[in-house]
């Protein structure tokens, strides 16, 4: 591939089919079909895409909330389970690499979840999985927190790729991780959240986090938000008919891409559904550099000192005796 390529990429800023996995991975696939028909090279989704954001956490007190967590549960998925495999499928028949997020069951513990990003390459390879380190507020009552395990870049043909979900692209640090290992292109990816702080605009601050990294970081910034559907609504204000003007809150919701200067290339999506394109450059990562490189010469590593731990997490350790019939005829 190219040292330093150029490339097509493109945003989808849409809702799931709320809790029904196997139309939101339907809806995935096409919406790779038409981003690739149209020159996108790489393919970025919401946090959460599949196949639901637990909005209930911030309407109702846990004890109300705990079905819909159950129904979230049994519409999560694996990592190693077919519908990744149909999305690694759209990946390689089109041709991209595709960034999307889903509810990922534990592999072993049942009823724990971690909101997660998968990175699939434009062979159709899963190149990696990313845990959202730290559920914001309310989600912490959904998922359990990552490890620093997935804290890693990947070489695709648009770049190399890092990715961080929603509220952790505020963690200074952690976009400092990957900037350290190489990241060029930074794939960040939201949910629309109409139910924050009545004083919070949610699509300005989606919209501050990706000019930040990208102006400190000299990188270009994949953002990706997804919507409220109408199908949303109606769930969570059947009961409590004032959550319809909570979720229809406007501003809640940024799609675009923004270059290492911090400007935004072409149009923003802000609320409404649709796929923002952009033509990236990352040549143009070069010449910003002269003035803040923060992992090169525009720092003082004798000063600061980052220690990153990617060693994978797990709930024990298990010390097994060695088989004793190992090596018998």
């Amino acid at each position: 591939m190219p040292f330093l390529p150029k490339s097509r990429v493109a945003a989808v800023q849409t809702a799931p089919v709320f809790l029904d996995t196997a139309a939101t991975i339907d809806k995935a696939v096409a919406l790779i079909a038409e981003a690739a028909g149209n020159g996108a090279q790489l393919v970025a989704f919401p946090e959460v895409f599949v196949s639901a954001y637990p909005y209930w956490n911030w309407l109702m007190t846990p004890i109300e909330g705990a079905a819909w967590h159950e129904r979230l549960y049994r519409a999560a998925i694996a990592v190693d389970g077919p519908e990744v495999a149909l999305l690694c499928e759209a990946a390689r028949d089109h041709g991209c690499t595709v960034v999307i997020g889903i509810n990922e069951r534990d592999p072993l513990s049942i009823g724990t979840l971690y909101n997660a990003n998968l990175i699939i390459g434009a062979d159709g390879k899963l190149l990696g999985r990313h845990r959202k380190l730290v559920p914001t507020w309310a989600e912490k009552l959904t998922w359990a927190g990552g490890d620093g395990a997935s804290i890693r870049c990947y070489d695709t043909p648009v770049g190399r790729l890092g990715t961080l979900a929603c509220g952790e692209n505020t963690n200074t640090l952690a976009r400092f991780a990957l900037l350290s290992a190489g990241e060029t292109v930074h794939v960040a990816n939201y949910i629309a959240l109409p139910v924050a702080p009545a004083s919070y605009n949610m699509a300005e601050a989606i919209r501050i986090r990706a000019t930040a990294h990208s102006f400190e970081g000299k990188i270009f910034t994949i953002v990706a938000c997804s919507t409220v559907s109408e199908e949303i609504i109606a769930a969570m204000s059947a009961e409590r008919p004032a959550n319809r003007d909570l979720l229809s809150r406007p501003n809640s919701a940024f799609s675009g891409v923004i270059d290492p200067h911090g400007n935004l290339v072409g149009e923003a999506l802000i609320d409404e559904e649709g796929i923002v394109y952009a033509d990236i450059d990352l040549g143009a990562c070069i010449q910003p550099k002269l003035m803040h490189d923060i992992t090169g010469g525009y720092n003082r590593f004798d000063i600061f000192n980052l220690t990153v731990d990617r060693t994978a997490r797990a709930s024990a350790l298990f010390v097994d005796a060695p088989d004793d019939s190992e090596g018998e005829p």
